[in-house]
């Protein structure tokens, strides 16, 4: 298992205003993505959702999944979803690139399927990057302070 990567004060903040359930979920979900590829960079926001997007840069066109956090739930949306193969027709949606999986507990995720799909996205995203990144493994808040 790989060395656990805190949470940015920034999102811990609003994340500690959702339910309880949907914290350990969400916790649980970015370690396994951070596990999964602990080289990439995780960019936080707080919009429509508070979310957490894995890129293989410090670029948002670069990212390969996130996790937005609604009122109540999450979910593991994959950034360019309609351009992967998804074999086991998993994700759903109907945005022109984003797709999602709905998550309300870890066996919707902690899956040979997921995990599967997860990889596929980050190998689209390492092949489909313009230029070589200056930031492997950080956290870049864009989380605007009130």
């Amino acid at each position: 298992m790989t060395k656990s990567r805190p949470i940015h004060t920034d999102f811990q903040y609003l994340l500690e205003l959702k339910e309880q359930e949907v914290i350990e979920l969400f916790t649980d979900l970015r370690q396994y993505i951070l596990e999964l590829h602990p080289d990439s960079n995780e960019i936080l926001y707080h919009t429509h959702a508070l979310t957490a997007v894995f890129s293989i840069s410090e670029k948002l066109s670069d990212a390969f999944c996130m996790l937005p956090i609604y009122t109540n739930h999450l979910n593991l949306g994959f950034n360019k979803g309609t351009l992967l193969k998804d074999l086991n027709k998993l994700l759903i949606g109907t945005g022109n690139l984003i797709r999602h999986i709905d998550v309300k507990k870890p066996s919707d995720y902690r899956n040979l399927k997921v995990k599967t799909l997860i990889k596929e996205a980050i190998d689209f995203a390492i092949k489909d990057m313009d230029k070589p990144t200056k930031s492997i493994g950080k956290t870049l808040s864009k989380i605007e302070k009130k």
